[in-house]
């Protein structure tokens, strides 16, 4: 496959890896190494992380390309990863003899067992197939695969063994990540294969539990269906979620309300969400003076602040994310993937979600990637990584 243009490396500033990471697996590198407009890209990730940089940047490529590997974490096929695989392709990239093209990501995951890479490769052209898979620690290979016959849909795998074999090799299908299929395969019997195992689980861990979200005010202005369910990425179904998160958590609705309180104007003493007769749900500000604002008077920047605040306050049990089940979720990390962060909120609104997004990064449970424009107003904050990025 032809390389891609290249695009100048992003430059960064960010603080130390939070306590939480050796307990808890999150990503702390995303590695776009020829993908869309980027080649060559490394992207840091700390707890709380903004993405800069005017529009063509590709801030939003690096949350798709993130979101791409989180799904493939949670064992998706890549036809449902990626619809359009041409579009990943990095721009003016020739085909090869074969009529071959293909895009490289990768990221690493910190924890337990130290930090972890995984790389892969994939041919868009002429079919969309995984070619190449590589899952490292320091600098053993523990699990490699590699497309050998092209007409066959499968790849060749080698794993780590530890025992009088040295590697186990077998073939795995061409459409999934075998990382995530590791499990599956390796029985776990030498202390070649636990390696494996838990470095496979670690990656996964750390990238199933991602919630990608835009909140969309004009959703939120029109009542929300009763018994909401989890959050959608939309948080078109606010109200409806709002009138759960009350009723289970008095403490996190204090949290919520006192955020609430700081990032819009007025007077706030409650936030409310009360059926209508219809049964829909309707979500309101008390501003205490037996006045009540609906969310249908609200403007977008006071919607996207109170869906993000809320995102910010709950997690996998709330929102709409399929996080490993088989994980007690005292050692899972939830990532929240917002794209135009900053859209339609003033700089005090921005400042105090960031404030937010640090103080519950500090915890372990919950990392944020945002993307925006320009990251000057963040300057002096604790506890942030920001990655600047050029056109």
């Amino acid at each position: 496959m032809a390389a891609p243009p290249t695009t100048p490396p992003p430059t960064t500033t960010h603080p130390p890896t939070a306590p939480g990471c050796p307990e808890r697996p999150c990503i702390t590198e995303l590695r776009l190494s020829a993908f869309a407009g980027h080649r060559g890209a490394g992207f840091p990730l700390g707890p709380c992380t903004l993405l800069a940089g005017p529009s063509g940047s590709g801030k939003t490529t690096a949350l798709r390309a993130y979101e791409a590997l989180a799904r493939l974490g949670g064992g998706a096929p890549l036809g449902e990863v990626f619809p359009d695989p041409a579009a990943c392709v990095p721009e003016r990239a020739r085909p090869d003899a074969q009529r071959r093209r293909g895009f490289r990501i990768g990221c690493t995951a910190d924890g337990p067992e130290g930090p972890v890479r995984l790389d892969v490769a994939v041919q868009a052209e002429p079919e969309l197939r995984v070619v190449g898979e590589r899952l490292t620690s320091g600098r053993m290979v523990l699990l490699e695969t590699a497309l050998r016959d092209p007409g066959r849909r499968a790849v060749q795998a080698a794993w780590h063994n530890g025992g009088s074999v040295p590697v186990t090799r077998a073939p795995l299908p061409d459409d999934r990540l075998g990382t995530a299929l590791l499990p599956l395969r390796v029985a776990g019997k030498t202390d070649g294969q636990r390696q494996v195992l838990a470095a496979a689980e670690q990656m996964v861990v750390a990238l199933r539990s991602v919630f990608v979200c835009d909140p969309l005010p004009e959703r939120m202005r029109v009542p929300a269906p009763a018994g909401a369910g989890r959050l959608l990425g939309g948080c078109g179904n606010l109200a409806g979620v709002l009138a759960r998160t009350r009723e289970e958590c008095a403490r996190r609705h204090g949290l919520f309300v006192a955020a609430v309180r700081a990032g819009c104007a007025g007077n706030v003493t409650d936030v409310l969400a009360e059926a209508a007769a219809d049964g829909t749900i309707l979500g309101s500000l008390d501003r205490g003076d037996g006045h009540r604002a609906g969310f249908g008077r609200l403007g977008d920047g006071e919607l996207r602040y109170l869906a993000l605040a809320l995102v910010l306050l709950t997690g996998p049990g709330v929102l709409e994310v399929d996080p490993a089940g088989e994980v007690p979720a005292a050692l899972q990390t939830l990532t929240v993937l917002a794209d135009g962060f900053d859209r339609a909120l003033d700089v005090p609104q921005r400042t105090e979600l960031l404030r937010l997004a640090a103080r519950m990064g500090e915890r372990g449970h919950i990392r944020w990637v945002g993307a925006v424009s320009d990251a000057s107003w963040a300057a002096g904050e604790d506890g942030i990584t920001v990655v600047h990025l050029e056109p």
